[in-house]
């Protein structure tokens, strides 16, 4: 069954011993990072936090919610990760044959037909209390490390609409609390959200923007997932959690947000106006720099009557990012599938934060098969960022770092095997000479024919013989271990 909301997705986690209660007041200016920091980097991502006393505010805190395999599988209502994978494959075998981009659109019309689609609610928990004269300082919004350009709210799930489709978009980008009534919009430039954006410029209108704060997991998560363009992220949030999102009105737009959020800002962003963002500390372990971005004004508060506050902290890895990370990439890999049938499995590390690393097994079955993934990859959607592309032999464990590496390391000639070349870059990079272009490299590891330019034949990988090996087995124990 899926959660309500959040707090029952929080009850969960108390009554596994999963979430650890801070009743001591806490400072939201960096104390609380501090303590969620520590948290994510112990074992296995420690426990989810919950901050009942914050300086300066009536609300709690909670952080670290998604930060551990475990709970990530808790959130989503799955035993592994994989399981998502599973089902959405089960979509992709009923759609027949097509064009990549018309079968990935089959198995979203067939989430839509499977009675995922939002349902629309006249009353929710989300309204108890509106307040149309709103002050953002009195939400315990976090700075998390010392030299940020203030305060960011770091969990926001911000709908907009495009202006000519009439569809709606979530995605999660950070908001600096500029003062009571407005925030930066870090939207990036690849984003929906900014495509948005600039639809309304060219159009000269105001754009509406509503942000909701906490929700139920699923809701959560799917507002940092990397669907196509024009996929409505609640049609997916209500297939991951198999039931439908229920979304209510604004008070004073047309834009709709989850009913059961927290918290819910609405607003508008001017086309025309920008404001200097940043820095900020990120998930690279660096600061993002100062930057132009569109401010929003928050023009009207709604929230439930004791509401809870959600925060993620990001910063050196792994931190709790990782886990949302390595969710998408369990779920997403089916659909990379389509395109490359060829592809048995992908690690996107948590050393490489998303974008700068993707491992890649594939089944060779022709000379350069490994480059002609590293150059389709590139070409796939948010995979345009990867910075490194390394793709070995079906046979290797990718998600075993230390026997890929040795493989890599060993298989590679470095002139014939690698590639390097330009294109896009994540806004967040800050390696690359300019801003959102760079280098990239691309490492065939897989073996080697003569066709691909080898002189001689691929030496034969050593294996013990399979009755040396039974016999061992079979008198383990006569050796004393």
């Amino acid at each position: 069954m899926a959660y309500n909301d959040l707090r029952e997705f929080l009850n969960l986690l108390e009554k596994k011993g999963l979430l650890h209660r801070v009743s001591v007041e806490v400072d939201p200016v960096l104390e609380i990072a501090e303590i969620t920091d520590r948290m994510c980097k112990s074992p296995s991502g420690g426990k989810a936090l919950f901050f009942e006393k914050v300086k300066g505010s009536e609300i709690p805190v909670v952080t670290n919610i998604f930060g551990s395999f475990e709970r990530m599988c808790l959130a989503l209502e799955v035993e592994n990760l994989d399981d998502i994978g599973k089902r959405i494959e089960k979509l992709i075998h009923q759609t027949p044959p097509k064009t990549l981009k018309d079968k990935i659109k089959t198995v979203f019309e067939l989430i839509e037909i499977r009675k995922y689609l939002p349902k629309r609610v006249n009353k929710a928990a989300c309204q108890e209390v509106i307040n149309h004269n709103p002050d953002l300082t009195k939400l315990p919004i976090l700075k998390t490390w010392p030299k940020d350009g203030g305060r960011f709210i770091t969990f926001p799930m911000v709908f907009t609409r495009d202006p000519e489709t009439g569809k709606q978009n979530c995605g999660m980008y950070r908001m600096q609390v500029y003062d009571e009534k407005t925030t930066g919009m870090h939207w990036h430039i690849h984003k929906d959200a900014a495509t948005h954006f600039r639809k309304y410029k060219e159009l000269g209108k105001t754009m509406p923007v509503a942000v909701a704060i906490g929700s139920d997991p699923a809701v959560i998560y799917s507002s940092t997932a990397p669907l196509p363009y024009g996929i409505d992220e609640m049609v997916f949030a209500g297939f991951l959690r198999q039931s439908p999102v229920e979304m209510v009105k604004c008070v004073t737009s047309d834009i709709e947000v989850p009913a059961n959020s927290e918290i819910v800002l609405e607003g508008y962003v001017e086309s025309d106006e920008l404001r200097d963002e940043g820095p900020f500390g990120d998930h690279t372990g660096f600061y993002s720099p100062v930057d132009k971005f569109p401010v929003f004004h928050v023009t009207c508060i709604t929230h439930r009557k004791n509401p809870i506050y959600p925060a993620t902290v990001v910063g050196k890895p792994p931190m709790e990012d990782c886990y949302m990370g390595k969710a998408t990439e369990r779920i997403f890999l089916p659909l990379l599938r389509i395109q490359f049938p060829e592809i048995i499995d992908m690690n996107l590390p948590m050393e490489g934060v998303f974008h700068n690393a993707a491992i890649v097994s594939i089944k060779k079955q022709y000379p350069g098969h490994g480059k002609k993934i590293i150059h389709g990859l590139w070409g796939m959607g948010q995979m345009m960022f990867s910075k490194l592309i390394i793709v070995v032999d079906e046979d290797v464990n990718v998600q075993d770092l230390s026997t890929t590496a040795w493989k890599v390391l060993n298989n590679v000639d470095w002139q014939r095997d690698v590639i390097i070349s330009q294109g896009p870059v994540d806004e967040l990079d800050h390696a690359s000479s300019m801003p959102r272009f760079g280098g990239k490299m691309g490492i065939d590891a897989t073996r080697k024919t003569r066709e691909e330019g080898m002189m001689r034949d691929w030496p034969e990988e050593i294996t013990q013989a399979e009755e040396i090996k039974e016999l061992v087995t079979k008198k383990w124990h006569e050796y004393g271990f």
